[in-house]
C-alpha cells in the first residue's frame, strides 16, 4: 500500500433477523430442549376413544394371573401324563390284543369288559392293572407297556364272588397316611380274614379281595375315561357275578353277591414304603428319562 492513498472504512449494521427466533435459541451455551406438550383438547380425545388407558397402558389390559397360572399347570399336568406307556399310539390296543389271546375259551368264556385301573394293596402301593371281566372269571393282569408282555394274571372265578364294596378311603385313626378319591373292593372268600403274617408282609398275594381305584390317565380322553371308570366296573361285575351263581351255584357256599357303600379301610400305619413308590409312581410303566453316567 502506497503512503499517500488512505482508506476509509465504513461503518456496517447488523439487522436483526425476523423469523421469530429468540437469542436464547441463538445462544450455544443453552443445550436443553423441551418437545411441545400435547395440546389439551388432543388429549380428551385420546381418552374418549380409548378409555381407561391410563392405567393399562397402550399395550392392553396385563393377562390374569390366575388364568396363567392354570394354563402353566395344566401344561404340567399334560407332560406328566405323557410320560405313561399306556398312552403310546398303539399301546393300550397291543395289550389288549395280547391278554385277550391268554383267555381260555373253555374256562373264562367270552370277554364283556375290558378296564385300565390302578390296584391299591393292604400297605397302600398303587400298581397298575388291566382288568377283564368274562362269562366265568374275573381276570386281573399285571401288563408291561414297556416290553409289551403279559407278566402275570390272576383268575377269579365269578361264583366266588360274593361281595363287592365302593366308597371312600379310610385309614386306622393313629396312621400317617392319607389317601383321597374312591374306589371298589372285590371279596371271594367271606369266610377267611387274612392271617396276622400277611397283614404284615408287604408282598404276600393270599388276600382274600382286591381294591381298585382310577387310573391317572382317566381324563386325558374320551377313550381312557371309558377305561378307567370304576363305577361301570362294579356294576357290570354284579351283573356278571349274579348270573355265575345263578349258572353254577358253589355247594355248601350261600350264593349270591352283596353290595355295600362304606369306606375302604387300609390297615397301613405309617407307609414310608408307599409314600415313595406313590409319588414317584414306581407301579406304573413310566418314562422315567435317562439313567447314566
Amino acid at each position: 500500500m502506497s503512503e499517500g492513498k488512505t482508506v476509509t472504512l465504513k461503518p456496517v449494521e447488523l439487522i436483526e433477523p425476523e423469523s421469530g427466533i429468540s437469542s436464547s435459541h441463538l445462544d450455544p451455551s443453552h443445550t436443553s430442549y423441551h418437545p411441545p406438550a400435547l395440546e389439551k383438547t388432543h388429549l380428551q380425545a385420546l381418552d374418549s376413544e380409548h378409555p381407561g388407558t391410563e392405567d393399562e397402558g397402550l399395550v392392553g389390559p396385563t393377562p390374569d394371573a390366575g388364568a396363567q397360572g392354570n394354563r402353566w399347570t395344566s401344561t404340567l399336568e399334560q407332560f406328566k401324563l405323557k410320560r405313561f406307556f399306556v398312552l403310546r399310539p398303539g399301546t393300550m390296543d397291543q395289550a389288549l390284543e395280547d391278554i385277550k389271546a391268554l383267555v381260555n375259551q373253555d374256562e373264562d368264556g367270552d370277554v364283556h369288559g375290558v378296564w385300565l385301573m390302578a390296584e391299591v394293596d393292604h400297605w397302600n402301593n398303587e400298581r397298575e392293572r388291566v382288568v377283564l371281566i368274562t362269562d366265568n372269571s374275573l381276570l386281573i393282569c399285571k401288563y408291561d407297556f414297556v416290553m409289551l408282555n403279559c407278566e402275570q394274571i390272576q383268575r377269579i372265578p365269578l361264583n366266588f364272588v360274593d361281595r363287592i364294596t365302593h366308597g371312600n378311603f379310610s385309614f386306622p385313626q393313629r396312621s400317617l397316611l392319607t389317601r383321597e378319591g374312591e374306589g371298589v373292593r372285590v371279596f371271594w372268600d367271606r369266610l377267611r380274614e387274612p392271617s396276622f403274617l400277611s397283614k404284615w408282609n408287604p408282598f404276600t398275594t393270599d388276600y382274600p379281595f382286591s381294591t381298585f381305584t382310577y387310573h391317572p390317565v382317566r381324563n386325558i380322553d374320551h377313550r381312557f375315561t371309558a377305561l378307567c371308570e370304576i363305577q361301570s366296573f362294579r356294576e357290570r361285575l354284579t351283573e356278571a357275578a349274579q348270573k355265575s351263581h345263578l349258572k353254577t351255584p358253589v355247594p355248601g357256599k350261600a350264593n349270591g353277591v352283596l353290595v355295600l357303600n362304606q369306606p375302604l379301610l387300609i390297615e397301613s400305619y405309617v407307609g414310608l414304603m408307599s409314600f415313595i413308590g406313590n409319588q414317584n409312581k414306581l407301579g406304573y410303566c413310566l418314562a422315567r428319562g435317562n439313567i447314566g453316567f
